[in-house]
């Protein structure tokens, strides 16, 4: 601890609240706080910014009410419960909170139960687990690799955060999984080279969400491997992911392989390392995905294409 710090109870005592009241806005990402030794610190500057910004009082309020919630186990979202005051909106058309940077916070700290509390408290306040995905965890994923890039952070911070977030992948796949007629079978993966196959977890999540079968390859997959799985499997399309710039050689290389062993099925690639349609036209894909919304559109153009044909 520095001469700056206070610990938790100390915190609570200035803002007037309980010390468990304090350890929620902890661990949901609403008061900045490291643990030294085993205990949470948190800045006087801290402290102050939090009162002076949230009225303090008022914000322990809400959160006790979203920390309720979510302590209660709630896994999908709830009707007539709303977000903080002055959130922003999520895609199900409900007020949130900003959960991106609460579990930005978390995953940065190295708390993965900070992190589930976040992810909850998010469900329980009205998001939907796509919005989960695609508003709260992706945001603070691609803000943490942007820090991490301008060297304000260390690669073993990214990684720890990523080690996280797969953990919670892990926690709310089996929610996405939905019952019915398959709708198709889509096979994604990354090529050799690749490491991150993060992105194309959740993707595979939002795919079953709406019915589709998915076979996830992972990531650095050798060009034979890729093939293999997609001429077994069979599949109606594959999706391609790729970050590092320096792999394009190899993604070019599977895309014509998929191709050639598999001769109408659309390969559609995405990923930090592709910068337009065009660029990934050149590389031989059929579509271009710049984010996960992007591919879940192709899947449904797709879809209604071959509706009409029939």
């Amino acid at each position: 601890m520095t001469a700056s710090d206070l610990t938790l109870h100390e915190a609570a005592t200035r803002l007037g609240v309980h010390y468990m009241t304090a350890y929620r806005y902890v661990r949901l990402g609403l008061l900045p706080a490291r643990k030294v030794g085993g205990t949470w610190c948190v800045g006087e500057d801290d402290v102050a910014a939090f009162r002076d910004r949230e009225g303090g009082r008022g914000t322990a309020q809400q959160a006790e009410l979203d920390t309720a919630s979510a302590d209660r186990g709630i896994g999908e979202p709830r009707p007539g419960v709303g977000g903080m005051p002055g959130a922003g909106v999520a895609r199900s058309g409900r007020l949130r909170a900003p959960w991106a940077e609460r579990i930005e916070a978390r995953l940065l700290a190295g708390d993965v139960r900070g992190a589930w509390s976040v992810v909850e408290a998010a469900l329980a306040a009205g998001s939907s687990l796509s919005d989960v995905y695609l508003d709260v965890v992706t945001p603070a994923l691609v803000s943490i690799g942007e820090r991490w890039e301008s060297g304000e952070l260390d690669v073993s911070d990214e990684h720890r955060a990523s080690g996280i977030v797969m953990r919670l992948i892990g926690r709310l796949g089996p929610r996405f999984a939905r019952r019915g007629r398959s709708r198709g079978v889509v096979v994604l993966g990354c090529p050799a080279g690749e490491q991150h196959s993060l992105a194309l977890a959740m993707v595979s999540d939002l795919l079953r969400q709406r019915g589709w079968e998915v076979s996830d390859l992972g990531s650095d997959l050798p060009v034979s491997s890729f093939v293999r799985a997609v001429t077994t499997i069979g599949t109606d399309l594959v999706a391609v992911g790729i970050s590092v710039g320096s792999e394009l050689g190899v993604v070019a290389e599977t895309i014509s392989a998929i191709h050639s062993a598999s001769p109408g099925v659309p390969v559609v690639l995405g990923g930090g390392a592709i910068t337009s349609a065009a660029h990934a036209r050149s590389l031989g894909a059929d579509h271009f995905a710049p984010s996960l919304d992007a591919i879940l559109a192709v899947l449904e153009g797709l879809v209604q294409v071959e509706a009409r044909r029939s």
